[in-house]
């Protein structure tokens, strides 16, 4: 019998009232007791003592919306996501391709660094030559290739974009480096197969990044193929079964838009196969729209200047008879929906759906209608936000807010009018699109800036108290993927499922929250992480 007894710091339980205690006893992998006087009770004389000293303990985060495996093989391949500008991009490809053979594979670049959000092959082909590359966006809707990459796919002036996507051409029509969304399927099918091993040792990698983060569950957002990247179903089975899964796992099976509702046997059949100790897929995963940074996401009016309104991946009335489907088969859904078409059109959806009960999810709510913001409640349907996207950065300032202008930049993320009308809010990175520490999300969900900046918070007035930040990142993501009776609250009986920050946020400026790290990752009562 391993026990270990928590004191010497305050304890945020996120439990319904939101309380605090000063104590927590953890028995062969529950919470035994909580409070000193309960603590001191029923501890035994071979506990193990954590002093907290003042740190603080809560329940281990929940990311609701993460892509582990794909940005742990980023970090294993060329990754870019820490380049500071174009030139350190290519300096970082020009040293991958250095130590690698073969294609140039990896991502993470940024669309803001680069003019008009478009790199160019002619740049991509200085640094890699002959050697074909391929390299995934930091948030995942398109693609950056040089001219070897375009010659393997046989694509060139004459190659019409797909319904989904877009070629960027340059000024003579020819593809000028950058694959939007759909698109980039063309080069897709080219791509060398990604083996299990690298797809295990990506999951691996990326499940040590959560748990040094404090994260202890995730719901991953795609299993299956996309983008490049293979399904990664047997991949989390194999890590299970193997006892590799130190995190617990929720995924969404992956809706292939090219296909119709043929596919709803096939992913009862899947549903079937994705049962395991720490691991099980019974959610779909619908992507509605793009992302507004290249005018894909889907608006009800055009955007500014000669770029349309954006794709529905899924036209309405398909989805609609899509969502009645697949709820009757049981199926929760967890959409991407970033315009206030997209969203709306998901609204529809779920209100035609005849089975109730069930705990769907939007994802992103980036441009919402204020009269759709109170159908959440109405529908029962969970808000899943990522803080981290709503600053003035240079995507915001630079490629966003000028596409959508004044009025519609102005209903971005409004995160604390959802918690107003009601509406369950979790919390996920989208990691590799975006950070995953938790606490920089929670710091900008309180500031509306990112941490170590002083820029003009972003519509400041959709700001979150603390509380409600870190309740969407543990108690409201538990909630959505039906884990509250096990995990996201520090209660009697739950799973001693636990974070140690190192020092108490609800002490601290609130400018200074993004500081705070997590000492110590505890999953099932076994430390993951230790910051040492």
């Amino acid at each position: 019998m391993r026990e270990v007894a928590f004191v010497g710091g305050r304890v945020a339980t996120m439990d319904a009232a939101r309380s605090f205690t000063d104590a927590v006893l953890v028995r062969d992998g529950r919470i035994t007791a909580v409070g000193h006087d309960a603590v001191r009770d029923r501890a035994t004389p071979s506990a193990e003592l954590v002093d907290l000293r003042g740190r603080l303990l809560l329940p281990g985060f929940h990311d609701a919306h993460v892509h582990p495996v794909f940005g742990g093989m980023q970090r294993l391949r060329c990754d870019l996501t820490d380049s500071t500008d174009a030139r350190d991009c290519l300096r970082r490809i020009a040293e991958h391709r250095r130590t690698t053979s073969g294609w140039v594979l990896g991502g993470g670049w940024d669309m803001a660094q680069f003019p008009g959000g478009t790199p160019t092959r002619a740049d991509l082909d200085a640094v890699t030559g002959d050697r074909p590359a391929y390299l995934v966006n930091r948030d995942h809707h398109g693609a950056w290739v040089n001219s070897a990459a375009l010659r393997l796919a046989g694509i060139d002036r004459r190659t019409p974009d797909p319904p989904d996507g877009r070629i960027e051409r340059d000024a003579d029509g020819e593809p000028a480096g950058t694959l939007h969304e759909g698109a980039t399927r063309l080069v897709e099918r080219v791509l060398p197969p990604t083996g299990p091993d690298e797809c295990l040792a990506g999951l691996l990698e990326g499940q040590r990044h959560l748990h040094h983060h404090g994260v202890t569950s995730w719901h991953d957002a795609i299993v299956g193929p996309y983008l490049g990247y293979p399904d990664i179903l047997d991949t989390y089975l194999t890590a299970d079964r193997r006892g590799l899964l130190t995190g617990r796992v929720r995924g969404a099976l992956w809706w292939d838009r090219t296909r119709g509702r043929d596919q709803v046997d096939e992913l009862r059949q899947r549903r079937r196969r994705a049962r395991g100790r720490r691991f099980r897929a019974d959610a779909v995963k619908i992507m509605q729209d793009g992302v507004c940074e290249n005018f894909t996401a889907a608006l009800l009016l055009p955007y500014l200047g000669a770029h349309g309104s954006g794709l529905s991946f899924v036209p309405a009335e398909d989805l609609a008879a899509a969502v009645r489907q697949l709820t009757d088969a049981g199926f929760e859904l967890h959409f991407h929906a970033i315009g206030d078409r997209a969203i709306r059109d998901v609204l529809d959806a779920l209100a035609g759906a005849r089975r109730t009960g069930l705990r769907h999810q939007i994802a992103h709510v980036q441009v919402v209608q204020p009269s759709d913001i109170p159908r959440f409640h109405e529908l029962g349907v969970t808000a899943t936000i990522q803080p981290l996207w709503a600053v003035n950065d240079a995507a915001m300032t630079e490629l966003t807010a000028p596409r959508l202008g004044h009025r519609r930049a102005g209903r971005q993320y409004p995160f604390r009018s959802l918690r107003a009308a009601g509406a369950v809010l979790a919390a996920g990175s989208d990691w590799p699109v975006s950070d995953t520490d938790p606490l920089r999300g929670v710091h900008v969900a309180v500031n509306r800036r990112a941490p170590d900046t002083d820029d003009e918070p972003f519509l400041p007035e959709q700001a979150m108290d603390l509380v409600d930040a870190l309740a969407a990142y543990t108690a409201g993501s538990s909630w959505v993927n039906h884990a509250e009776g096990e995990t996201g609250t520090v209660e009697v009986g739950r799973a001693a499922d636990l974070v140690v920050l190192d020092r108490d946020p609800f002490t601290l400026p609130p400018e200074e929250i993004g500081q705070c790290q997590v000492d110590l990752t505890m999953v099932d009562g076994v430390v993951v992480h230790e910051r040492t």
